[in-house]
């Protein structure tokens, strides 16, 4: 009866699920019963041939093919594909769920390129559309947070034309200044190709300037989809797949982590998401640089894609799914909630998921714009470990190198209102 559970249910069904009848089941039962569930997964009668095979695999700790990933979107049920998710899941990381504190600043929305995608950067020639910071305006956005314990400023933005490779040393210098142990996690590599390029230095010269004025890691935007055909039609006028890998790879050498994401949800193919993911995949079995991948979903609100239908709730579980199956060589699979939503982050929890970003403190736009669930982004510490609790995880803030920086598995906090100061 469980296995039918397992093979037949249409929606959202986990092997966490079908085979925890209590939450007294803990330790060595559950992962026994865990195991016990996979290995009737692999041999059931009622899974393909060749989906057994790829379940096989897994179990065994083999890597999958881009072959393989590809026949996971187009046969995988979703109880199946988050049956063995979930199992990689713990395997990894247990039921620790990570969070941070952070906030973003974003100097700008004007921006020197037009992505079809993009619902939050205006061209710079209708300057009267956008904003953009001075480096005083960003360092009073940091100093709002003296005395709070957040642990990252996350810095990203449109490519502005004025706000140069100095303009950005400059600022990481003001921040670190005034608030050295936060650490700062700024701009994406498209980011880094224009103002590289508009200063005439090599990538590793550019980074290299800006690590000795603060720099301590890159976010994963603007991977997109490495594919040319895919990014000739969605973000033809910025830097290519390759050029995106390059930048990577030169800051991993250089002592940077860094993540990876890709948007998926829109004109893409399935093959195209693999093999998006085979080439970060390829990456990190050469420097270990990569930290997190985190799968972005199209959102199609005031764009020049808004006729593209955005992607169900399904399809978004299975890419979740098929992205903790296929890179076996990334430690960390996030979902940003903001993007998501809250039950839909939660969601994610069952599909591989091990990392939900942060406390945010509505200082983005970049998806609220897009028309994401969350339009004013912010959760306490509080929401964020109830959030996590509320699906049986445990909740681990962290910092930006998931060093841990407090376990709230056992922590009962209430009444806040803000960012804890605990």
């Amino acid at each position: 009866m469980e296995k039918r559970c397992l093979t037949e249910t249409a929606h959202g069904v986990t092997l966490r699920e079908v085979h925890a009848p209590s939450d007294a089941l803990v330790g060595r039962n559950k992962k026994k019963q865990m195991e016990t569930g996979l290995e009737a997964l692999i041999k059931g009668n009622r899974v393909d041939s060749s989906l057994q095979a790829i379940a096989e695999k897994i179990y065994n700790k083999e890597r999958i093919t881009e072959a393989d990933g590809l026949l996971l979107f187009e046969k995988g049920s979703l109880p199946f594909l988050g049956a063995l998710a979930n199992h990689v899941r713990e395997r990894l990381h247990g039921d620790a769920t990570y969070f941070n504190r952070n906030f973003h600043i974003e100097p700008t929305n004007l921006c020197v390129f037009s992505c079809n995608f993009c619902s939050y950067s205006k061209i710079y020639a209708k300057k009267e559309e956008g904003w953009e910071l001075s480096i005083e305006q960003m360092l009073h956005m940091v100093q709002k947070y003296d005395g709070i314990p957040v642990t990252e400023v996350h810095i990203v933005g449109g490519v502005h034309p004025k706000m140069d490779l100095q303009f950005f040393a400059d600022l990481l210098k003001a921040i670190k200044d005034h608030r050295p142990e936060i650490h700062i996690k700024a701009f994406t590599a498209v980011e880094y190709d224009y103002m590289f390029r508009k200063a005439k230095v090599s990538v590793e010269e550019g980074l290299k300037t800006l690590i000795s004025h603060g720099l301590d890691s890159i976010p994963g935007g603007g991977a997109e989809i490495f594919h040319p055909e895919i990014r000739e039609k969605i973000c033809a006028d910025k830097v290519d797949g390759d050029g995106w890998l390059k930048i990577h790879e030169t800051a991993h050498k250089l002592g940077l982590h860094s993540n990876a994401t890709m948007l998926y949800g829109h004109v893409e193919k399935y093959w195209h998401r693999i093999d998006h993911m085979n080439r970060l995949r390829n990456l990190q079995d050469e420097t270990n640089g990569f930290q997190t991948f985190i799968p972005l979903k199209f959102r199609n609100m005031d764009n020049d894609m808004s006729h593209i239908a955005e992607s169900t709730v399904v399809e978004d579980m299975k890419m979740y799914a098929i992205a903790r199956l296929f890179l076996d060589n990334f430690p960390h699979l996030k979902a940003y909630w903001p993007m998501l939503g809250r039950h839909n982050a939660q969601m994610t929890l069952s599909f591989g998921v091990n990392d939900i970003d942060g406390t945010i403190d509505d200082t983005t736009k970049i998806y609220s714009m897009a028309g994401s669930e969350e339009q004013s982004p912010a959760m306490t510490t509080e929401q964020l470990v109830a959030l996590i609790k509320q699906v049986k995880r445990k909740p681990i803030e962290r910092d930006t190198l998931y060093n841990v920086v407090k376990d709230y598995s056992e922590v009962e906090l209430a009444g806040e209102t803000g960012f804890s100061t605990n």
